[in-house]
């Protein structure tokens, strides 16, 4: 299983507006991925009230992690937007 662990770079943390850039980030790579807090339940990463559940701070460690095929491509690309906690997608995701 490949595994990402990073700290959100979202001051607010994965909250409204972070989260459904994130939700939609892990939506496009195709991969299914989970999120978690890092001694926490994984959840489904493409689901909004999963993400939110989950209470990310700003700063905190998170753990993405997929077994699926092309994993490593769309977990890197996942743990790059959390850590520089974009406002908005790249065109790359």
């Amino acid at each position: 299983m490949a595994e990402r662990r990073v700290n959100v770079g979202w001051a607010e943390g994965l909250h409204a507006r972070p989260a459904s850039i994130f939700v939609r980030a892990a939506t496009a790579s195709g991969v299914p991925v989970t999120i978690a807090k890092a001694d926490d339940n994984p959840v489904n990463a493409a689901s909004m009230l999963a993400v939110l559940g989950l209470g990310a701070q700003g700063g905190e460690e998170i753990v993405l992690a997929s077994d699926a095929p092309g994993a490593d491509e769309a977990l890197d690309r996942l743990a790059k937007l959390v850590a520089e906690g974009l406002d908005e997608l790249p065109e790359t995701v």
